[in-house]
């Protein structure tokens, strides 16, 4: 899961599909990762710690990391929130199957970060949610 801080969306994404991996009995590997440095080592973003504590998800242990090429070897899927996440992601690409493994978590649509609106937090997680339970769909079998 990525986004640009790693404090936000991807936290989120992270704890969600975790705890849909958990309840659907699968065995997957999941972690979070931003495009950018800003936040390397530091908590996710309170509002969103607090927004997944409301909706029974645990990110409050996480902490921030940059994506870095080894998670191309490290990962089968690489989902991001944006398409600048997208880009970001892409031109670290070593060759086509690094390429192939970077999605969009909701396929043709953004998540839109809500680091500047207090109010975009619940619909926010409500969107990751839902990626998550395609993705699963998607790939469990």
């Amino acid at each position: 899961m990525v986004c640009l801080g790693n404090i936000c969306r991807s936290p989120l994404a992270e704890g969600i599909m975790k705890q849909q991996v958990k309840e659907a009995g699968l065995d997957w590997e999941v972690d979070s990762a931003g495009t950018g440095s800003w936040h390397i080592g530091k908590a996710p973003d309170h509002r969103s710690t607090r927004e997944a504590k409301t909706r029974g998800v645990d990110i409050s242990k996480q902490i921030c990391r940059q994506f870095k090429v080894q998670d191309f070897d490290d990962f089968d899927l690489i989902l991001v929130m944006d398409k600048n996440n997208l880009a970001d992601v892409l031109s670290l690409a070593r060759n086509q199957q690094d390429r192939e493994k970077v999605k969009l978590l909701l396929n043709d649509q953004e998540v839109p970060d809500p680091y500047f609106n207090d109010n975009h937090f619940a619909p926010v997680f409500d969107l990751i949610e839902g990626g998550c339970k395609d993705v699963i769909r998607k790939y469990k079998s």
